[in-house]
């Protein structure tokens, strides 16, 4: 630990502003807002989707809200250890955000066919809480000791707006619209630009060893 701090220090020993001020940090800052747009919209609202989408009673939606959950729980700790073992963070917090990006697009095309409408709602819920622990890893790769922790409660702090835009402008989709779609296309658009802001990050490991992935 002691040697990646000072490898990290060699490129560049950030205070705490200049860490505010890099362009990486906005650009996480932004993916993450994004993502939890879409994700906390997502479970809000997941409920309803799966009622109108397919018309089953109160207790068949509940049950089928546990799929989501335990493909995010599996899928969570498969790709916290994956991207570990293979020391790569940017494809393993990108790809999740991008393949629930797609599920959600297919449920626009898709939500006529009530099966698989709700196969790819429930597969695009469950498929985006993979990205968490390889996201999370991103910054601590950047930036050391008070300039990383600053950063972690900035990424909170904005991030966590996304929380409160998410609810707001699906509801508002949903009125406006009268449909389910547009909401839908919302929720596939924010984690596809999530996830491509992540993978546009590109930057050297600090440590020396090989590129910052």
């Amino acid at each position: 630990m002691r040697a990646e701090l000072e490898a990290k220090k060699k490129l560049r020993n950030y205070t705490i502003i200049q860490a505010f001020c890099d362009p990486r940090v906005l650009i996480l800052i932004t993916a993450f807002f994004l993502a939890l747009t879409g994700a906390l919209g997502t479970i809000y609202w997941i409920p309803t989707f799966v009622k109108r989408l397919s018309g089953v009673s109160n207790q068949t939606v509940t049950s089928l809200l546990l799929v989501p959950a335990f493909l995010g729980f599996a899928g969570l700790l498969f790709n916290g250890w994956h991207s570990d073992r293979t020391a790569e963070r940017h494809w393993h917090a990108a790809i999740p955000l991008l393949g629930s990006g797609l599920m959600f697009a297919l449920v626009i095309v898709t939500r006529h066919y009530v099966p698989l409408g709700i196969l790819f709602l429930l597969l695009g819920s469950g498929f985006l809480y993979p990205y968490y622990p390889a996201f999370w890893a991103i910054p601590t790769m950047m930036l050391g000791e008070t300039a990383a922790a600053a950063t972690f409660g900035l990424l909170n702090s904005i991030g966590q707006l996304g929380g409160l835009a998410g609810p707001y402008m699906i509801g508002f989709l949903n009125d406006r619209t009268q449909s389910l779609a547009a909401s839908f296309g919302l929720i596939a658009l924010v984690y596809v630009v999530a996830g491509s802001l992540i993978l546009s990050l590109r930057n050297r490991d600090p440590r020396g060893s090989h590129s910052f992935r």
